[in-house]
């Protein structure tokens, strides 16, 4: 048996650290921060702004909905543009444009130009979304990606924590908090041409399609699909939630940090758990669990604040484990010849979800009141339980 020395080990730890271009890997987590604080600012401070102007909560989600709509058409376009003009120069003009339009929502008052305005934030932020996942896969090696994605993942998760919590202190008041959420955009520009040099190439053009992927592992693409609609939908419209139940703006916006919170601390944990499951799908079908009971709850929990932060807490970690252990199961179940499209298609699901979920959150609230906020996630999670846990008793009968 092979006895190892602490500094053995850490010999190893150490040369494997060496291989990470730190430089491109610095700039990819850069971009994702800057994309998670300027969506985490964005949603709740766009939806107080139109709400305050007198658009109904179902035309608000339509907007918001405009962003599931814009990754949609991003997520097939974006690798032969940064085929063609690089990955560096693709995402410069990404974050020139996200900046554009973000301090743009604030000079174009209309209700309709924010649906353009939408359309180009949200591609923008789709583009660097992606290249930069790209990027730091590319920039580590494959012995220590998961440490550097676990990395990439925390900081997304810190952004949308901060952005609500940047939200709080601002209000939804003047040019600021438009002028300081392009400003954290256009900051990504920095670290980006520090390691200008290091862009990844992509390779060529690949045949086959990826739609296949959206019902070969229907449970990975269906967890991912649930987690945007309520991530988006949830994000976008808790503020008109927290009016209803007579929060404050800043109340409302400080719950939303407890959940960005949670996600932050609880996805490493969940990590580490999922690869110890022999099938992630009894995980997945947990998750659904909790899911489905936090938002049966939450009318029961409007009247304490603390107990609401605590519950959003866990209910918003444990939640968002459905994306990363979605993408887990997906690549445990095919090959790396067929990752790429199948990451295609999970990334397709999340933005369908994205598409779906204001639409639906908004129309129930319009219909049922703040009621209709939890009844409507209740109904997204249950749909998922159903599904997973059918799948795994097809799975038990086989067996």
């Amino acid at each position: 048996m092979d006895k190892r020395t602490d500094t053995d080990i850490l010999a190893d730890i150490e040369t494997q650290i060496e291989t990470i271009d730190w430089w491109a890997a610095g700039a990819a987590i850069a971009s994702i921060s800057a994309v998670g604080i300027a969506l985490g600012l964005g949603l709740p401070l766009l939806s107080v702004i139109l709400e305050q102007r007198g658009v109904s909560a179902t035309m608000i989600g339509a907007n918001t909905a405009v962003a599931g709509a814009a990754s949609l058409l991003a997520a097939p376009l974006i690798t032969p543009i940064a085929r063609r003009l690089g990955v560096r120069m693709t995402m410069a003009i990404s974050i020139v444009a996200a900046a554009l339009s973000a301090i743009g929502f604030y000079y174009f008052t209309p209700f309709w130009t924010w649906f353009p305005l939408r359309l180009v934030f949200h591609f923008a932020i789709t583009a660097l979304f992606i290249l930069s996942e790209f990027w730091i896969n590319a920039a580590a090696p494959p012995s220590r990606r998961g440490f550097i994605l676990g990395i990439y993942a925390t900081f997304l998760s810190l952004g949308f924590a901060f952005g609500p919590w940047l939200f709080s202190q601002i209000g939804s008041q003047g040019v600021l908090p438009f002028a300081i959420g392009s400003g954290v955009i256009l900051s990504a520009l920095i670290p980006l041409f520090l390691a200008w040099d290091r862009q990844p190439i992509i390779g060529d053009h690949a045949a086959g399609s990826f739609w296949r992927y959206l019902y070969l592992v229907p449970t990975a693409t269906a967890a991912v699909f649930i987690f945007g609609a309520v991530e988006s939908g949830g994000f976008a419209l808790f503020p008109i939630y927290g009016q209803m139940v007579n929060y404050s703006e800043a109340s409302a916006a400080q719950l939303l940090t407890a959940i960005g919170l949670g996600n932050v601390l609880l996805q490493i944990p969940i990590g580490l758990y999922s690869d110890r499951v022999g099938d992630r799908r009894t995980l997945l079908l947990f998750f659904a669990i909790v899911g489905l009971v936090g938002s049966l709850f939450l009318p029961f929990l409007v009247e304490n604040w603390w107990l609401m932060a605590a519950t959003l807490f866990v209910w918003g970690g444990v939640v968002a484990g459905l994306y990363t252990v979605g993408l887990a199961h997906l690549g445990s179940k095919l090959g790396n010849s067929e990752l790429a499209s199948a990451n295609a298609a999970f990334i397709f699901c999340y933005a369908a979800g994205m598409l779906v979920g204001p639409q639906a959150i908004g129309f129930s609230l319009d219909q049922y009141g703040p009621n209709g906020f939890s009844l409507s996630l209740a109904v997204f999670f249950a749909s998922y339980l159903v599904l997973t846990a059918a799948r795994l008793s097809m799975r038990a009968k086989r067996t």
